[in-house]
């Protein structure tokens, strides 16, 4: 059996990684060869024997290059490529143990959380087929709320009367023994009166039985019959239940909240806020607020509240942290943004400095690999994958602790963006700004088109803004589309059905007055 997780995309070499990435990112091609030859290496490391894999740690990566460029995008989209746990954390939020703030080993326990979480709903997904008439049950017992009872006392009745049958036929066998054996010890007594009582006894036993038929079979009937009007009463409301019909109707519905035992993590080096949630819970289970409660809620509503509980106990808590645990040790990518932040210029230490050199040697033995305590197990952290990235405008790379920089072997560096860049960005990519736009008027019966011209000319006063003013990459096109269409968002329902053409001139004209006055570009653009 291979130990390569069926999930992961192990089929794409990194020219089809590249090819993938190419759909949402412009450019960049250094970083995501870099990427993609990360990821590629992965698959490559879990084919290797055993006494070779472990040693084999991962080609951590340093990008390096103004924001906006697509730093972030190129982690977030491979993690998406082989489903892999990804989190993004902001270097700037950790501190050095002692100081306020989060302990770096916290950004292990939120990487454990998600992989948890993916392979919940993963395996939900595989259930949901399963979990469906079980709803459908439940969703009916609120919508018949005597029907499962009735069928429970019905079961309860036959078991009854089964009983109360058998008692009686036990007395009359017990009288008819007791009347041959006073018969057999009467020897005084004379042949006829042996007979009438043997008769009687013969009468009277014949006369139960018929009684007892009689009443088992007019209860079975009348019990029968009710049965087949709930179960067809009960039948037309599932399939109007199936047909959606009832999906505004009102229930009354016990919602149980999920029980979670306290994180006891804050014992292994956790920090206040950990503390904080865990006293919450305790908290909680004193003050009786994980008990039941009654609400009033939509079939629509229901169906999902029921979906999860039913799913919940179908689901084994213990296998899903197991193969979360494998996933997150074996294929976790951890994003770490903004690690310029933490670099002390020139390798001065002063003041806030102290605290960021902390945060750099909290973070040193994570990056080279040790076991983090988690509610869900001991993670170990040699074979996550860790992406850092900064712009790196004010301090250099070479100002991070040099224990540091060596476990960032891969070192690239993101240009900034040009006009090109910027048209492509505007019209190629799945997900390109225009696409967007055009998407969200037409839901208003607006039609918008854009002409070449007009793409031209953001794309130019895109890269014109960012040469004068602070370089925020592509996300100054963000700014300038939402000047040149906010008048039309703002009107879109006057003007349904109506087709609108943006070209230069319109560009122009809705921008001249913020592009002609400097400062004032600088804070509106």
């Amino acid at each position: 059996m291979s130990d390569v997780p069926a999930e992961v995309h192990t089929d794409l070499t990194p020219k089809e990684i590249v090819l993938r990435l190419d759909q949402y990112i412009i450019g960049q091609e250094k970083a995501k060869r870099a990427v993609a030859v990360a990821l590629r290496n992965r698959y490559r490391r879990l084919k290797l024997p055993e006494d070779i894999r472990d040693e084999v740690a991962p080609k951590n990566i340093l990008m390096i290059g103004p924001t906006g460029v697509g730093k972030t995008e190129i982690a977030r989209r491979l993690a998406k490529l082989c489903s892999a746990p990804f989190l993004k954390v902001e270097a700037t939020k950790y501190t050095e143990v002692g100081y306020v703030g989060r302990d770096v080993e916290s950004m292990i326990r939120d990487l454990m959380a998600v992989g948890f979480n993916d392979v919940k709903a993963e395996m939900e997904e595989r259930l949901r087929e399963k979990s469906v008439p079980l709803v459908e049950d439940r969703l009916l017992d609120l919508l018949l709320p005597g029907s499962a009872e009735k069928d429970r006392a019905a079961k309860a009745n036959e078991k009854k009367d089964a009983a109360v049958l058998g008692n009686i036929f036990t007395l009359i066998s017990g009288s008819g023994a007791e009347s041959n054996t006073a018969s057999l010890s009467d020897r005084s007594g004379s042949a006829s009166e042996k007979d009438a009582a043997q008769n009687a006894s013969s009468e009277r036993s014949a006369l139960y039985d018929a009684v007892s038929e009689e009443a088992a079979s007019s209860d079975a009937e009348a019990q029968s019959e009710s049965r087949q009007k709930e179960s067809s009463t009960r039948e037309k409301f599932r399939t109007m239940l199936r047909e959606g019909k009832l999906e505004e109707r009102e229930v009354e519905l016990t919602v149980h909240p999920q029980f979670q035992m306290p994180s006891m993590e804050i014992i292994a080096g956790g920090n206040m806020e950990d503390l904080e949630n865990s006293m919450q819970s305790i908290a909680g289970m004193f003050s009786g607020g994980n008990k039941a409660k009654r609400r009033t809620v939509t079939i629509h509503e229901a169906r999902k509240i029921i979906s999860g509980e039913v799913l919940d106990t179908m689901i084994d808590r213990d296998k899903v942290a197991s193969e979360a645990k494998k996933r997150v040790e074996q294929n976790g990518i951890i994003f770490i943004d903004e690690i310029d932040k933490i670099a002390t210029k020139n390798g001065e230490s002063r003041g806030q400095d102290v605290s960021r050199e902390g945060v750099q040697r909290d973070i040193l033995p994570i990056v080279e690999g040790s076991n983090v305590n988690t509610k869900y197990g001991v993670v170990d952290t040699s074979h996550i994958l860790f992406i850092a990235a900064g712009a790196f405008s004010v301090s250099a790379p070479s100002d991070l602790i040099p224990e540091l920089q060596g476990r960032f072997p891969l070192r690239v560096e993101l240009d900034a963006l040009k006009k090109d860049d910027f048209k492509k960005i505007l019209t190629e990519p799945k997900n390109a700004l225009t696409k967007q736009y055009v998407a969200l008027l037409e839901t208003e019966g607006v039609t918008v088109r854009f002409a070449e011209d007009a793409i031209d000319r953001m794309s130019f006063l895109a890269e014109d803004v960012n040469a004068k003013s602070e370089n925020i990459g592509a996300r100054r096109l963000h700014t300038i589309m939402e000047k040149v269409l906010d008048d039309i968002s703002f009107t879109a329902d006057e003007h349904a059905g109506e087709t609108i053409d943006i070209d230069a001139a319109y560009v122009d004209d809705k921008l001249k007055d913020i592009v002609t006055d400097g400062d004032m570009s600088r804070y509106i653009l």
